[in-house]
């Protein structure tokens, strides 16, 4: 009978840090859905308004990789008022050529975290300006917390200001990443205040309405949103969209029903069927990104199943190497 390997949180944080390699995994993960090879169908996604939640399930298959991955992602947002997080999961990897199950990674959201993590990292790498030493982060959660970490492993990142509805949490984000980064951060009370500031915005919340406007944005920032993964959240004035001199999408037939371009199309200001260039396809050199630094760029990322796949392989690969998780003979 087939072994099934099991892998719990901590042995994944282990196998799997936040760092450089695992930020080139998911960029070759965008590289290659702009290849046309990946088969990807669209997320399964489910609202449970009750209690404040949603339960997304994402999966990919991904020529030259081995194994594919289903992930299956709650999020309640209510969570934190009760002690818990407001994310957990799991994913689940299979053979790519029999479809046989091979591994078990109880993440409990980790994986997912991460791998958003790296995504943010790798649109400010393609899209940002080099030299881009400051950051606004919008929002005082995990993400927040890992798309400065990871931003400050692509970009000389010096200084970074903190803005979050619940002022005293980021105030304590703000202390703790100070600590942990050696660089400047504060927390402030105005998101025009920490915007006016930055070089790169990067906005990671659940909101429903806009918490980043459009005349606030000045030549050569860019944005990361990547709180807009359902079709009834939206974290950027539509016309932000209008604003830049360049938009772009992770899987635009995904954002074009739950990222912030649907806000922007349902607002009237683009239309339904405008075309931009996917992230992996200026990651490919096959469309143009950054071509001056004056440009206002957004990058507005959904979340793949591409990127899932591509860093539970990754996973499994580094925890057979470490001898980590556990065998299961079914």
């Amino acid at each position: 009978m087939p072994k099934i390997r099991i892998l719990t949180e901590a042995e994944l944080r282990k196998a799997v840090p936040l760092d450089l390699d695992t930020i080139q995994c998911i960029e070759d993960g965008f590289r290659a859905l702009a290849g046309g090879n990946v088969a990807m169908p669209p997320i399964l996604s489910m609202a449970i308004k009750d209690f404040n939640g949603e339960v997304d399930v994402k999966t990919a298959y991904v020529p030259g990789l081995d194994s594919f991955a289903v992930k299956i992602s709650p999020g309640f947002f209510d969570n934190p008022k009760i002690g818990l997080p407001s994310t957990s999961g799991l994913m689940v990897l299979f053979s790519a050529r029999t479809g046989q199950l091979e591994a078990l990674l109880l993440d409990n959201g980790y994986l997912t975290d991460v791998r958003t993590a790296a995504a943010g990292a790798v649109a400010a790498r393609i899209l940002s300006r080099e030299d881009s030493s400051s950051a606004a982060i919008f929002g005082s959660g995990m993400q927040s917390r890992l798309q400065l970490k990871a931003l400050c492993l692509v970009r000389p990142i010096e200084r970074a200001l903190i803005w979050a509805r619940n002022s005293e949490a980021a105030k304590a984000l703000a202390a703790e990443l100070k600590t942990d980064l050696g660089i400047e951060v504060a927390a402030v009370d105005d998101p025009q205040t920490a915007v006016a500031q930055a070089a790169v915005i990067i906005t990671t919340t659940p909101a429903s309405s806009p918490i980043l406007k459009a005349d606030w944005l000045r030549p050569g920032q860019h944005v990361t949103a990547m709180g807009s993964d359902q079709n009834h959240k939206g974290e950027l004035e539509p016309a932000c969209l209008k604003r830049a001199d360049l938009y772009v999408p992770d899987r635009l037939s995904q954002t074009r029903n739950l990222g912030e371009l649907r806000n922007a199309i349902a607002a009237g200001l683009i239309s339904p069927d405008a075309s931009f260039a996917e992230l992996g396809e200026i990651i490919c050199g096959t469309a143009a990104g950054r071509i001056s630094a004056e440009q206002i760029t957004i990058a507005d990322l959904t979340g793949t199943g591409v990127q899932d796949t591509a860093i539970a392989t990754l996973a499994r690969n580094r925890a057979g190497k470490a001898e980590l998780g556990t065998n299961f003979e079914s």
